[in-house]
């Protein structure tokens, strides 16, 4: 099989089937994945949230520039993505200095009080809270609504979605890009690198210098709801310093350490030891103890250098398209990056400032 398009995508999860849905309103896009099925990494296994604060300036521009599709997904589904959570922040007396700085830059955060904290939450320990603040717009996400409503569309548009591809081989000859997959070879002027954790690989195969985009672990559980509680309409909660977040899911609680430990890119499972850690400190911060774990997982969150995605051309491959380093963001942020990828890949004036797009591009590595 042999396939030539305008685009080739070379990832099947959020990133790459976003970018290629936004590209397919003017181009013939292909995407190469790995996996039986796209979205089985990082974009399967999300906490699916949209925090407008969560992040550095850069991925809070990306944050509001994505509201306004996920809210009015056109094309993609009849209704919003989004629907009612919350955020609810907590301090220590140890994590006070972290918790300010994260409400000095914030936007829409309600300071409250260790009472007011309890209602919202009502097992957390109010003597233990030093500090507290809501977030009442922040939002869980539908992320399978999501990808399959933009898969549906990528291919409505003649997209082609080639599964169990892995790519072992990238040339560039006379202006054209070819991979070498098990279902194929195929070809385009530009190569998207959407691979995830495995953006720097994909990258030595083109001959594109790493930009020391790192997977980092993070696992999950999933515990049953607290006895006596109805939790549905609780937020979700996290630890200022990120030692642990609580999120109510489909009626049980999911729990996590919020570890980020470094790892080759992987088939990631929990760690047990983090995992008894992250319990352990949630179990700490509230009235009801941890009898069962019914499930755990983990996902990898890839990041940059600057924890800042990269989103732009390569400076010395032609032809080779950087959108990788999303890490805890990507659902959050796609619908921004894809718009932005398929402007700077089709020559148009992108809708972010100026400023957004510098701290984005991959060349503000060149020369580290």
């Amino acid at each position: 099989m042999s396939q030539t398009s305008d685009f080739l995508v070379i990832g099947g999860g959020m990133a790459g089937i976003s970018a290629a849905t936004f590209l397919s309103e003017k181009a013939r896009v292909t995407v190469l994945e790995t996996e039986r099925t796209p979205g089985y990494h990082a974009t399967g296994r999300t906490a699916a949230i949209y925090i407008r604060n969560y992040g550095n300036a850069t991925l809070r521009a990306l944050n509001a520039a994505a509201h306004g599709f996920l809210v009015q997904p056109e094309g993609v589904s009849e209704a919003s993505l989004l629907s009612p959570r919350g955020e609810l922040m907590i301090a220590a007396e140890d994590e006070l200095s972290t918790f300010d700085a994260y409400l000095a830059g914030a936007a829409g955060m309600e300071r409250l009080t260790a009472e007011e904290a309890v209602e919202l939450f009502p097992i957390l320990r109010p003597e233990l809270i030093a500090a507290a603040a809501i977030e009442r717009d922040a939002m869980d996400i539908d992320v399978d609504r999501f990808l399959q409503g933009l898969m549906r569309l990528l291919r409505h548009r003649d997209g082609a979605i080639i599964t169990e591809a892995p790519v072992g081989a990238l040339t560039r000859k006379d202006g054209i890009w070819t991979a070498e997959t098990p279902a194929g070879s195929f070809s385009a002027p530009v190569i998207i690198n959407a691979a995830g954790a495995w953006a720097d690989p994909v990258a030595e195969l083109a001959g594109a210098r790493p930009l020391s985009i790192t997977p980092m672990r993070r696992s999950a559980a999933l515990l049953p709801a607290p006895d006596g509680y109805t939790i549905d309409t609780w937020p979700l909660v996290a630890s200022a310093s990120e030692r642990w977040y609580a999120k109510p899911e489909a009626g049980k609680m999911m729990v996590s350490p919020a570890d980020e430990t470094p790892v080759e890119p992987h088939d990631a499972w929990a760690d047990e030891m983090d995992l008894a850690e992250g319990l352990y400190r949630f179990e700490q911060a509230v009235t009801t103890p941890v009898t069962r774990v019914e499930t755990s997982w983990a996902g990898l969150r890839s990041f940059a250098p600057d924890r800042t995605p990269v989103c732009g051309f390569d400076g010395d491959r032609d032809g080779f398209f950087w959108l990788a380093g999303q890490g805890g963001y990507g659902i959050q942020t796609a619908p921004a990056l894809a718009r932005l990828t398929a402007q700077l890949c089709l020559g148009e004036k992108p809708d972010l400032n100026p400023a957004t797009i510098a701290a984005l591009d991959p060349r503000r590595f060149d020369g580290a």
